[in-house]
């Protein structure tokens, strides 16, 4: 009995392809399919909800530096509410878009549920979290005007401006993997073809931004 129970754990690792913590961290770079795939067929949860709190915090600052909310807040208000407002509220946006991924993907018959999708989001997210340094970095150089819409700074100092464009650079990079990990994943959970795993995420966008053009449209023709 002892030795069919061991052949069964046997048995259950080789299905699984085991992956350590280390291995999802540093395999998912060179082997994303593989990582996902464990992910998926497993259920790995573990450091979760870290990840989307930092996933969070990364929507915060960009959406700070979107919208150039250094021109009327300090710098200690903006970075304390991207990191506590962003930590504590920024995984709400992201399980909002899987359930999106989720309900769009089951009309190209996607395997995926919210929580499959949510979880792989989470993994999904690492290049963009490690993107926080080079956030951190910026506004360690340039403070408060990180944040602000004049860009004097730049143009004035050539040592600056070097640091900026390598730092955004780096950033974009890490924002564009983050993006290619997601079409993986969401290919493997979904059971989906590349193809379909891109369509799968344009959908849910789509739902939205195309009703609010008609709404505008409308709005334009009426007043017109």
């Amino acid at each position: 009995m002892e030795t069919k129970n061991t052949e069964d754990q046997f048995e259950e690792f080789e299905k699984y392809d085991a992956l350590s913590d280390q291995d999802i961290f540093t395999k998912i770079w060179t082997e994303p399919k593989r990582v996902f795939k464990f992910i998926n067929d497993t259920q790995y949860e573990k450091y979760l909800y870290i990840l989307m709190i930092f996933a969070g915090i990364v929507r915060a600052f960009d959406r700070a530096s979107a919208k150039d909310m250094g021109d009327n807040s300090s710098l200690f208000s903006i970075v304390f509410s991207c990191i506590i407002g962003g930590g504590m509220l920024g995984w709400i946006s992201y399980y909002i878009y899987a359930a999106l991924l989720s309900w769009s993907g089951k009309w190209l018959n996607g395997a995926g549920n919210t929580s499959s999708i949510y979880r792989m989001m989470a993994y999904a997210m690492i290049p963009s979290i490690m993107g926080l340094v080079f956030v951190f970095f910026q506004i360690a150089v340039y403070g408060q005007d990180y944040f602000k819409s004049n860009t004097d700074y730049l143009e004035s100092n050539i040592v600056g401006s070097i640091v900026f464009w390598i730092s955004f650079t780096i950033e974009i990079l890490l924002s564009l993997a983050s993006l290619v990990f997601m079409v993986i994943g969401l290919s493997e959970v979904q059971k989906f073809s590349i193809g379909k795993a891109v369509a799968n995420l344009i959908l849910p966008i789509a739902f939205i931004v195309v009703p609010i053009l008609i709404i505008v449209l409308i709005a334009f023709l009426v007043k017109v």
